[in-house]
């Protein structure tokens, strides 16, 4: 018998917050790169791997734009769902060591098929707080949380 209580669904929008915290690191690594006593050379690679971050983290993981970004996320008969734009609703095995904290959620999972962990980070002010709350709440306390996807 299918019980409603089984299925919960939130999606999340792009933080500004988070968006500030990430440039203000790589302002840290650029002036780091900058003060540091190195060859030119090793300057100019660190400064290229910080912006080649940028362009590929940014649409991605801060600003949710890109089509494989992970917006959403649901519970249902089916097991645990990450939404993406380019792909829909797509199965995904949470891992344990996802975080549910008050400002933050930080989700690990991993996609069928694939080997390695990937994470979404959804800070507070990426939802309404009754949603953020009930996503932490349904993540500390859901049963079969860590099952793989059937």
């Amino acid at each position: 018998m299918f019980n409603p209580s089984n299925t919960f669904e939130c999606r999340w929008q792009p933080s500004r917050r988070l968006l500030a915290a990430y440039l203000l690191a790589q302002l840290f690594a650029l002036g780091a790169l900058l003060v540091l006593d190195i060859p030119l050379w090793a300057c100019l690679l660190g400064v290229l791997l910080c912006v080649g971050h940028a362009v590929w983290a940014l649409p991605r993981q801060i600003l949710l734009n890109h089509p494989s970004a992970f917006s959403g996320l649901r519970r249902d008969v089916d097991g645990w769902q990450l939404w993406c734009a380019g792909h829909g609703w797509r199965p995904v095995q949470l891992r344990p060591d996802s975080l549910a904290l008050p400002m933050l959620v930080v989700l690990r999972f991993r996609l069928p098929g694939e080997r390695w962990v990937r994470s979404v980070c959804v800070p507070r002010d990426a939802q309404a707080a009754d949603v953020h709350r009930r996503l932490r709440v349904r993540l500390k306390f859901s049963r079969r949380r860590w099952a793989a996807p059937e």
